[in-house]
């Protein structure tokens, strides 16, 4: 099919007209040619067909006049394409005579700019043939249509004067006079034509009527327009008169072409990105196939040496381009890039196109440059570009050439293009580059000062450059001297400048190319600690809706000044920034924001992620302690958790632990007492449940000596609660009387909680001090203590607490002897906690009955429930239940003669040694000591039993030491009756205080078989 629209509106098939109907429908036809192959929206085309004054229903004429002129047109469906919001009509390049003219009137250009006029004048005939008239003749003058109307008549005209040069170049005067005689009287006052009339009048030896067509053109400007012809008129025409001879005809000129080699100069000191320029040598020398131009873009942050990996790419593979080599730094990342006309009149000049040569249209330098290109093997790079817009205008078309682009923008709208994204260098390489530059030497005899420093600089490869420029400009500096310089991170950008680089100049560019929104965005999340942060941050310091947000940090990703990682354990996509970016963002916004809203956007920030933690901890299932909260603010997070969606509270706090520790500390810092205790009480339960116990104990003493400075109360018993029992249960074992230290801290809480009036810390704490009053033998008190504490509870509509306080008194009256009281409590605690729908309560209350039934001989009962705490254990990974009930498993397999107990007692003894469980450790300890000896493998029970005691011993829990000690008495009985006879002693003394009769008889007896007690 062609299409033509230089005349006459005409559209053809094999050479049949096609009758396209109505006005409007050509109308429409004319608007979609003058955008051949784009979309012109609804809107458009009513805003083109009825300018001020649409009808109600023009939206439905114009879906009228589309179809209609899709029928009209063969194949219709696949020429006239429907896209929201509008149309499109597909037009192939050598369809579309316009495409045709601009083709030939591009060969023309690089003929000519090759010094073949003649070729040159041809061509430019040939494109002027295709001229049938006036553009869209017989279509009626839309906005656009009369727009292009205007723009093509010029080009034709420019054409036509272009032509008459490379005519006079040719030596063909007599064909310039017959077409220019007649074009000078229909546009009388255009001075190029007249002057190149005047010229061949004067070389054919018509003077007189070429000085004529001066004094027309003059008298016409003057007459008209008030003004004497231009000063190259005014000189041509002086020329003439004084028979100048250089109007003669020039001699004939020998075509040149120019071999441009405009590559910067190799890096001396390149290192690493060994695969990296393995991979773009390798796309830059192998064809992409025929008619594609192989493209690569090198991507990445500023100061990661997109520039130094390109030059030496470049370099690698000149041999491969002998036609030349193009290089311009487009200054993408500064306040004023290069133009692309611009760029396009430096690439020509370096092609060896004359400036006079040089067509003053944009438009037309690209067609000349991409004509220039043909058939030529020339490398194009393109550093430091800005946007797509800056770099389609200086692409080859020659599928012969290749491009190298080097952009801190991703420019994923370059078609085609293959993108290698740097990173910052991995620490080996960067010690190599700084070894390279400081000097092999000094960076060997201090490795580990050299590690610090490239550490510091983040891998940076332009910091680290920096950074071994200084060393080189100061032998004498010892490295670690510079390490300790860039410790400091007030001043850690300052030392980081070198001569004419500077990291914080090289991510100024970077900022400053970046809008309002974006920039401030920028500034703020410099201010928080987090080592990486989900997109809801933005969105809470900028206080505007999550999407708006999200596009502010893309842009930020995009500028290169955030990274993006995938999905964390949440399923949120994560940000963060590299150290020194964010140092960078930091004194942005120490020097751009006020005081007030940096503190405005720390608090927002910090209660977002305290906002969210307490809604995921209120899932989490952990100790069922009373859930305190502090007055600090919580921004709205309703869009952010339906974000969230269904998300596992385990995974959030999984995805975001880090970052959660992170803000803690800085509350901490920032005196923020409030924050940093509800912060680190939502952690609890989650620490719990993953066993993260460190963390748990190094996290609540941080905060609580912050709540102690600033007298926050409420703050310092919420963490002293945690580090109770974080250091009560999960211990090395190596503290003596921890159970002494528990009690006092345990009626310290208690004090604590009774001064601020709060009845459900009071029966946490007062649970707590049960324990302590079991762990001493002191079984009425602690039946007193859990009794109090459950009263308060269910003052308090604490069911939580209650179910404490019912696992309390079941202890107690366990080791008291009470086993009927004991499993009613157990049983009560389980029923509660069903109630309350806590897993961990319900695991753990089953744990108890199930101790209990074993006492009382009920394995089945016992197995069952046991059973079930280990499902509910190990499906919310829960260490610290699956440990006990692995334990008391292995103590029913004991009792039935089952070789289960064995393995099942090892796996509870490695998970307690894991997690330093100290407690569950002396107990499978035990056990495996008492199977030991149940196979006759007594030096084995020894060894288990003794380090058992050991650890009864400093936990001060007094039961379990007697019973311990009874266990290893028995096992020496048979090797060494003196070190039995002590250890029944010690379990008799015990057995006696505790109140234990039975089992100090037994002890006395076990003694007395080996001697006097």
């Amino acid at each position: 099919m062609e299409f033509s629209v230089l005349g006459p509106l005409e559209v053809r098939e094999q050479g049949r007209l096609i009758a396209l109907g109505a006005p409007r429908i050509r109308t429409v036809c004319g608007i979609l040619l003058v955008r051949p192959g784009q979309l012109v929206s609804a809107e458009q085309f009513v805003d083109e067909l009825w300018s001020d004054d649409p009808p109600a229903e023009a939206r439905a004429l114009v879906r009228g006049y589309v179809s209609r002129l899709r029928r009209a047109l063969p194949s219709g469906s696949e020429r006239m394409l429907t896209h929201r919001p509008g149309y499109r009509l597909r037009v192939e390049q050598d369809e579309l005579d316009l495409y045709r003219f601009e083709q030939l009137v591009g060969d023309a250009r690089t003929a000519r700019a090759a010094r073949e006029p003649g070729q040159a004048a041809e061509l430019y005939r040939e494109a002027l043939g295709l001229w049938r008239g006036d553009p869209f003749a017989d279509v009626p003058h839309t906005p656009s249509i009369a727009a292009a109307v205007t723009q093509l008549i010029e080009r034709r005209l420019t054409a036509v004067e272009e032509k008459a040069a490379a005519a006079l170049d040719a030596g063909w005067d007599e064909e310039v006079i017959t077409e220019l005689t007649e074009f000078v009287m229909a546009h009388p006052l255009r001075e190029r034509p007249v002057g190149q009339l005047m010229t061949a009048l004067y070389r054919t030896g018509r003077q007189a009527e070429a000085l004529a067509q001066y004094q027309r053109i003059r008298s016409s400007l003057t007459e008209e327009l008030g003004v004497d012809p231009g000063t190259d008129l005014q000189q041509l025409h002086l020329d003439i008169l004084n028979a100048d001879p250089a109007l003669e005809q020039p001699p004939a000129q020998q075509p040149v072409q120019v071999i441009p080699a405009a590559l910067p100069p190799a890096i001396p000191d390149f290192t690493g990105r060994d695969e990296e320029l393995a991979t773009l040598c390798g796309k830059l020398t192998t064809s992409a196939g025929d008619h594609i131009v192989v493209i690569s873009s090198i991507v990445g942050m500023g100061g990661i040496g997109k520039t130094t990996l390109a030059a030496r790419v470049a370099h690698e593979v000149a041999g491969d381009f002998p036609d030349g080599q193009l290089w311009v730094n487009l200054r993408g990342a500064e306040t004023m890039p290069l133009e692309p006309g611009d760029v396009l009149a430096r690439f020509l000049r370096s092609l060896g196109v004359p400036n006079r040569a040089i067509p003053g249209d944009p438009v037309e330098r690209g067609e000349m440059y991409r004509s220039m290109l043909t058939g030529r093997k020339v490398l194009v790079v393109l550093d430091n570009a800005a946007s797509e817009e800056q770099v389609r205008p200086l692409l080859p078309g020659a599928a012969t050439c290749r491009v190298v682009i080097t952009s801190r923008a991703r420019l994923t709208g370059i078609e085609g293009a293959q993108r290698v994204e740097l990173d910052v260098f991995p620490a080996d390489e960067a010690v190599r580059l700084l070894a390279r530059i400081a000097g092999d030497g000094r960076v060997g005899s201090e490795g580990q000062a050299a590690a610090d420093i490239v550490a510091l600089c983040g891998g940076l490869p332009l910091a680290v450059r920096i950074a071994g420029a200084r060393l080189a400009a100061r032998p004498a500096w010892q490295l670690r001297h510079l390490a300790q310089r860039l410790a400091d991170q007030r001043r850690r950008l300052d030392q980081l400048a070198a001569g004419d680089l500077a990291v914080r100049a090289s991510l100024a560019l970077s900022y400053r190319g970046l809008a309002g929104q974006p920039r401030r965005l920028f500034r703020l999340l410099g201010l928080f600690d987090a080592p990486d942060f989900p997109p809801w941050l933005a969105s809470v310091i900028l206080e505007c809706p999550l999407d708006e947000a999200m596009e502010y940090a893309e842009t930020l990703v995009d500028a290169q000044l955030l990274i993006v990682s995938a999905a964390d354990a949440a399923g949120q996509y994560r940000y963060r920034f590299h150290d020194l970016v964010r140092l960078f963002a930091s004194e942005c916004a120490a020097a751009e924001e006020s005081e007030a809203s940096r503190e405005r956007a720390v608090l927002r920030g910090l209660g977002g992620w305290l906002a969210l933690a307490e809604q995921m901890a209120a899932r989490i299932p952990g100790p069922c302690y009373a859930s305190i909260s502090g007055p600090a603010d919580r921004p709205p997070s309703n869009e952010i958790l339906a974000e969230l969606g269904e998300v596992d509270s385990g995974n959030w706090f999984d995805a975001e632990r880090t970052a959660l520790l992170a803000v803690v500390g800085q509350a901490c810092g920032l005196g923020l007492a409030d924050l940093a205790f509800d912060l680190a009480g939502c952690l609890e339960k989650y620490f719990d449940l993953r066993g993260m116990y460190p963390d748990w104990a190094a996290l609540n003493a941080q905060v609580l000596a912050v709540c102690q400075e600033q007298g926050n109360l409420l703050g310092e018993a919420v963490m002293l609660r945690g580090l109770i029992d974080v250091n009560t249960w999960i211990t090395d074992g190596r503290e003596r009387d921890a159970t002494a230290r528990q009690h006092a801290e345990s009626f310290r809480l208690l004090q604590m909680f009774t001064e601020l009036g709060h009845r459900q810390g009071m029966a946490d704490a007062a649970v707590m001090c049960s324990w302590a009053f079991t762990a001493a033998g002191s079984y009425e008190q602690a039946v007193e203590m859990a009794t109090q504490g459950l009263r308060m509870a269910e003052e308090s509509g604490h069911l939580g607490g209650e179910i404490r306080a019912d696992l309390a008194l079941a202890v107690a009256h366990f080791e008291n002897h009470d086993i009927d009281v004991a499993i009613k409590h157990a049983d009560s605690a389980l029923s509660k906690a069903r109630t309350l729908g806590n897993p961990r309560c319900e695991a753990t209350a089953l744990q108890f009955a199930g101790i209990g039934h074993l006492t009382l001989g009920h394995f089945e009962t016992s197995r069952q429930m046991l059973n079930e705490s280990l499902e509910f254990s190990r499906l919310y990974r829960d260490s610290y239940v699956e440990v006990l009930t692995l334990l008391t498993l292995a103590r029913l397999y004991f009792h039935q003669g089952d070789a289960e107990a064995r393995s099942t007692v090892e796996m509870s003894l490695a998970l307690s040694r894991e997690y330093n469980m100290s407690f569950h450790l002396a107990q499978a300890l035990e056990l495996l000591g008492e199977i030991d000896l149940a196979e006759g493998n007594h030096a084995a029970a020894v060894a288990h039993l003794a380090e058992s005691v050991t650890l009864w011993r400093n936990r001060g829990w007094h039961t379990y030491l007697a019973s311990a000690l009874t266990s290893l008495g028995k096992a020496y009985a048979g090797t060494d009756p003196a070190a039995a006879r002590e250890a029944f002693t010690e379990a008799h003394t015990l057995f006696i205080r505790l109140g234990n009769i039975a089992q100090a008889s037994e002890a006395e007896q076990l003694a007395s078989a080996l001697g006097s007690l």
